[in-house]
């Protein structure tokens, strides 16, 4: 395998030339089955967006975190709490409930010693701070980006572009 140097600048390209959901137009209405339950309105949208932001953290894509970073921006969110996401357990910027659910994005995409990766106490947690519509939104809003994780692995779409036109 290929090691690329610390060093070396990265280019801004796609890693795939073509839009991958223009090559496979079927998954459209999927994705945006996937933006509606997420954004039903049960799980407030800057939550999802920080969870949607520690998962492209957690993968390494710059790609997910420079767009999420972005939403929560012009969502009016402080600089303070974009920026310690990353480090939200020490964190004073968060909320209990934010703090449940970037737990459960954490315990989902790391693995576990312990084995279980989403233990009954971080589900009871979690459960302390949103009722069932919310926990299963939160469910399906980690779903979402997950679905997302492999396209900005495999195809790199390029970071700061336009959420539509990543591509170009």
């Amino acid at each position: 395998m290929e090691t690329r140097s610390i060093t070396a600048e990265i280019p801004m390209a796609p890693r795939m030339a073509e839009d991958p959901a223009a090559l496979v137009p079927e998954l459209a209405e999927v994705s945006a089955a996937l933006f509606r339950a997420a954004g039903n309105g049960s799980v407030p949208r800057s939550t999802i967006s920080l969870v949607q932001l520690r998962a492209g953290q957690i993968v390494g894509s710059t790609y997910l975190t420079v767009l999420h970073t972005g939403f929560l921006r012009k969502a009016g969110q402080s600089e303070e709490r974009i920026t310690s996401v990353a480090s939200w357990q020490d964190s004073p910027y968060f909320t209990g409930a934010e703090r449940a659910a970037l737990a459960l994005v954490e315990a989902v995409l790391l693995p576990s010693a312990d084995g279980e990766r989403v233990s009954d106490e971080l589900f009871a947690q979690a459960a302390e701070h949103y009722e069932d519509k919310a926990l299963a939104t939160l469910m399906f809003a980690i779903g979402q980006v997950n679905f997302f994780i492999a396209v900005a692995l495999i195809a790199k779409p390029v970071p700061g572009r336009s959420f539509t036109d990543p591509w170009r």
